[in-house]
């Protein structure tokens, strides 16, 4: 019998599936922890690109978050535990300019997400690296993938390795090819046709 609390919780148009199903553009890469790095460039504050080892990133202070995950193809993944480094905590490692307005999350193999900077300071927007108490597995995007639980799972982009502060908003990989800039789940802003004046770059 379907929970009514997760009912109550599902954004128009979206279900609950049986199991946890993944999906992912492209092949799971391999982690080298001695190769890996996470860079932070664009427009900071000091006008430099900070670069952060595995060990060095994998020290950050953790936070815990518990957010449901919506997939633009419609099924939803209710009450995770996700645990990792808000991106509270990056932006205090690496400040933004003062005019920075948007972020372009860039993951392996150039795939990338374009937020406005309001979603990725959200207090629930993270770069997790645990899933329910367990390392994320290679295919969910181990060692590190973004999480902004409040818009549709692309935006929450697996295998990350850099955040480019942007004072002008441009589109990232899947919001070239026809989604919605944005991405809000409630609001079943799925494609780029559906935009209305503002909600992506001019």
């Amino acid at each position: 019998m379907p929970d009514p609390s997760e009912e109550s919780r599902l954004p128009p148009g979206q279900y609950v599936p049986r199991g946890r199903p993944v999906i992912h553009y492209g092949r799971v890469p391999q982690f080298r922890p001695e190769r890996w790095s996470f860079m932070v460039f664009g427009a900071t504050a000091s006008g430099d690109e900070t670069r952060f080892s595995w060990p060095e990133f994998s020290a950050l202070p953790r936070m815990t978050v518990l957010a449901d995950f919506h997939c633009v193809t419609k099924f939803s993944l209710m009450g995770n535990e996700w645990r990792g480094v808000s991106a509270g905590t990056l932006m205090s490692a690496v400040p933004p300019d003062a005019g920075v307005r948007h972020v372009m999350v860039w993951g392996e193999y150039g795939y990338s997400a374009n937020l406005r900077m309001s979603d990725f300071a959200c207090d629930s927007t993270l770069f997790a690296m645990e899933l329910d108490d367990k390392p994320l597995t290679p295919e969910r995007g181990h060692p590190v993938r973004i999480v902004v639980p409040h818009l549709y799972a692309w935006k929450s982009v697996k295998w990350v390795r850099a955040v480019e502060y942007l004072v002008e908003d441009r589109r990232g990989f899947w919001e070239e090819r026809g989604y919605h800039n944005v991405g809000d789940p409630w609001r079943e802003q799925r494609y780029s046709y559906q935009e209305d004046a503002g909600d992506g770059p001019s």
